[in-house]
């Protein structure tokens, strides 16, 4: 049947037409944009994904220029510790040659005074955009990732930075809680409970309270009584400090026999040994300043007794030998806890004769780094016949600070409060003094203390310098993925839509043809009518 009204042909010739312009339009969108997905209609949930992807990579950019940024700011302070420490080894070399007395330590004072001006300089120079990791002590956190969880949540990754603080700052004492045992002592028993460090003067010297000592050049005691008579010819020995003293008995007097011994005790020479004689009693005195000295003794007589009392303890068991009698070191210890541990801000003080000498923790710092920080701010006082020594009890694990004194009674108390500022790692570098010889003994012990610190504080840096070396390139190489990523899922197929174009292009020539010839149709109709 044919109409005039209604063209099936044509109508179907127009909707095919119209779907390959549509197709058409598409594809020529595609070669234009270069993306299969330009906008939510294209495909909502493909493109949904991409802008979120997109955000990331751009957030990334953004943490890429920050790591660069932290990375610079660490590689400066790298280089500052790293200049430090040539800076103190430097210092180390005039130090040992003040050692030797035929020098002019004037002039190695002059190089050592210079080097610590330069070595001031350098931490305050060590600075990025601002940004001085050489001082001070609170943490810097480099922004290094965006973590996106599988609810959609981000959340910010940091780096942390921690600062090595190589200032010369003194620090300044908290107010905080006590850190001292607060028990009453006596010489005796010189052990305080509680708290996180006691003090202990010599043996025989006065207690005042749980923190305060008198101490001086006194030495510390011990009394050996010979008792029971003996025979001539019997040989008596001493072994004090690995040296024997021995002594072959002329008589049959006690009194007489002690006399000799001790007599032969003083002519052994032994460095900071002395002895007495009272009747039968030997009393045999120490001033080793920082050692304990260990006494041995033994006799040939069967018949003649030792008993030793060392520093006020119980004697021991008459006996023909003793072993083992130890007379403690002379200089006053300040002895700290084994088993707390060091906050930052805790600050510790030790009074000489009313002067205080402070230290104050820093961050991640331990009981040791106390005990020596301790001992350089005495030693930079130049406090004549005051001297110092540090070392970790081998029974307990503590860090004892021993503090000595070979003049005058002082008065010597100890005291610690929390909530203090942080002390510079090189606090005392400047007061390092090679003009006498208490000097140079104690900046040898303590340059090797500061060039540990510089050393930590570079290795430290490199570290984490290579940590975000690490973490920037894969950040780079993380944003190229993604990138890659969101051009898989929106980008347009080139080679595809260019063959995609000339066929619709050819199917659009045809679409026109047919849809002509459907139109034509009806005029097959007027030929019915002629």
């Amino acid at each position: 049947m044919s109409s005039i009204l209604t063209n099936t042909s044509s109508m179907v010739a127009l909707q095919t037409l119209r779907g390959i312009n549509m197709n058409l339009e598409q594809t020529q969108a595609e070669i234009s944009t270069g993306k299969s997905v330009g906008s939510a209609r294209d495909n909502s949930a493909i493109w949904a994904i991409s802008k979120v992807m997109e955000s990331d990579v751009r957030g990334f950019k953004a943490i890429s220029e920050s790591l660069s940024l932290g990375e610079s700011t660490v590689a400066v302070a790298r280089n500052g510790a790293e200049t430090v420490t040539d800076l103190l080894v430097q210092m180390k070399e005039k130090i040992v040659g003040a050692q030797e007395e035929n020098v002019d330590r004037e002039k190695l004072q002059a190089d050592i005074t210079a080097l610590s001006d330069q070595i001031s300089s350098v931490v305050g120079a060590a600075q990025f955009n601002g940004l001085n990791l050489l001082k001070g002590t609170d943490d810097v956190n480099v922004l290094s990732s965006l973590d996106r969880a599988n609810d959609g949540t981000v959340e910010a990754s940091d780096i942390t930075v921690a600062r090595q603080d190589l200032s010369y700052d003194a620090g300044v004492m908290g107010t905080g809680a006590s850190l001292v045992g607060g028990s009453a002592l006596t010489a005796a028993d010189a052990a305080a409970t509680g708290g996180n460090v006691t003090v202990q003067a010599g043996a025989g010297q006065n207690a005042d309270d749980s923190s305060t000592r008198d101490f001086s050049n006194t030495g510390n005691e011990m009394e050996i009584t010979m008792s029971t008579a003996q025979s001539i010819g019997d040989v008596f020995n001493l072994q004090i400090n690995g040296t024997t003293v021995s002594y072959t008995a002329d008589s049959t007097t006690l009194n007489d026999v002690s006399a000799g011994l001790t007599a032969a005790i003083n002519a052994a020479g032994i460095e900071d040994i002395s002895a007495d004689v009272t009747g039968a009693v030997i009393t045999i005195t120490s001033t080793s300043a920082f050692d304990d000295i260990e006494i041995n003794g033994d006799t040939t007589s069967s018949t003649t007794q030792f008993s030793a009392d060392v520093e006020g303890a119980a004697a021991t068991a008459a006996a023909s030998s003793f072993s083992g009698a130890n007379l403690q070191a002379r200089a006053s210890e300040v002895t700290f806890s084994a088993t707390s541990g060091v906050s930052e801000g805790d600050g510790y003080r030790v009074s000489i004769g009313g002067t205080n000498y402070d230290y104050v923790a820093g961050k991640g710092e331990t009981f040791e780094d106390v005990a020596k920080g301790l001992k350089i701010a005495i030693d930079g006082s130049g406090l004549a016949d005051i001297s110092t020594n540090v070392y970790q009890d081998e029974t307990t694990g503590s860090w004892v600070l021993q503090v000595d004194n070979d003049g005058s009674a002082l008065a010597l108390q100890v005291n610690g409060l929390a909530d203090g500022e942080a002390t510079g790692g090189l606090a005392g570098v400047d007061d390092i003094d090679v003009t006498t010889d208490e000097g140079v003994e104690a900046a040898l012990a303590n340059i090797e203390t500061y060039i540990d610190g510089a050393i930590e504080a570079a290795a430290n840096f490199g570290s984490v310098e290579g940590r975000i070396e690490t973490q920037s390139e894969f950040i780079s190489n993380l944003t190229d993925s993604l990138t890659a990523g969101i051009g898989s899922l929106v980008d347009a197929d080139m080679e595809a839509a260019s063959a995609r174009l000339q066929a619709l292009q050819v199917q659009q020539q045809l679409g026109v043809q047919s849809l002509s010839i459907a139109n034509q149709a009806p005029q097959s109709i007027l030929s019915l009518f002629r």
